[in-house]
């Protein structure tokens, strides 16, 4: 498995300023030369640390969802990672070691490492190596539904499932479902999604959920609403509620991307 995590830096001062970064009413593309480190955020209560803001609540950003990608170094980490009540959260590790005490159990991530932190968790997370850690932290405040209780919190790995192939499609495009799309509980899912060299969407996806999508492995041409712009490992993509997309992907290996979207919920009007 092959996960991108960026490095930061800064480019020369040779380069050229213009880049493939976009916001759009209907998208936003942050490519992987955005991710630098004069754009990088401190977390409160967390120490010798940083963190990628992708995505928030704004008017042009997400609704549902903040996404970050965050850098932990050698004896960092927080004890109380989320600030709070009622969010849960996802954590993908793509590099380095990360350790996890949640509800009283230790567990350590690796690449392809990914917990699901239940809402009211008690967790902590700790960089105890001697190298660099990275991990994504997808959160969103859970949405309560009446008589269901909300799910519980687990922690497995990319390598330990297989992935679910789309019908009609021998295989070329599958999913790695980390949690069960049938169960209400669940108000949203952080899959990855693979495509063999050449295996598309084939029709202009156009729907509620929205996006939040981190290209892990290899490059696509993605369609996002009437555009349709080349991505490569390390190039972030926020999709609105009803974003027409669709992609190919390109080679010589697959195309992977880590995909967040909401789900199992009554559109509220009041």
């Amino acid at each position: 498995m092959s996960y991108y995590t960026p490095q930061g830096g800064l480019p020369p001062q040779s380069d050229l300023l213009t880049d493939r970064a976009v916001v759009k009413l209907a998208y936003t593309f942050i490519p992987k030369g955005v991710l630098r480190d004069i754009v990088t955020s401190s977390l409160p209560g967390f120490t010798d640390t940083r963190a990628w803001i992708l995505a928030r609540p704004t008017p042009s950003s997400a609704t549902t969802f903040s996404q970050l990608i965050v850098e932990i170094a050698p004896g960092g980490g927080a004890a109380r990672p989320e600030p709070e009540a009622g969010v849960e959260g996802v954590v993908f590790v793509t590099s380095g070691e990360l350790t996890l005490r949640l509800d009283d159990e230790e567990h350590v991530l690796g690449p392809g490492g990914y917990a699901f932190v239940a809402p009211g968790a008690q967790w902590s997370l700790a960089n105890t190596g001697d190298e660099l850690t990275s991990f994504h932290w997808i959160r969103k405040a859970y949405e309560w539904l009446e008589g269901v209780p909300a799910p519980a919190s687990f922690v497995t790995r990319d390598q330990d499932i297989e992935p679910v192939a789309m019908p009609d499609t021998d295989g070329v495009w599958a999913t790695t479902r980390f949690s069960d799309a049938s169960d209400m509980a669940h108000d949203m899912q952080v899959n990855i999604v693979t495509f063999q060299p050449g295996g598309s969407i084939p029709f202009a996806e156009t729907h509620v959920m929205e996006h939040g999508l981190f290209v892990l492995q290899g490059k696509a041409v993605y369609r996002l609403n009437d555009d349709w712009v080349e991505c490569e490992a390390g190039d972030y993509m926020l999709l609105r509620a009803f974003c027409p997309q669709a992609c190919y992907a390109g080679g010589p290996e697959p195309f992977r991307y880590l995909l967040y979207k909401d789900m199992n919920r009554q559109i509220r009007l009041t």
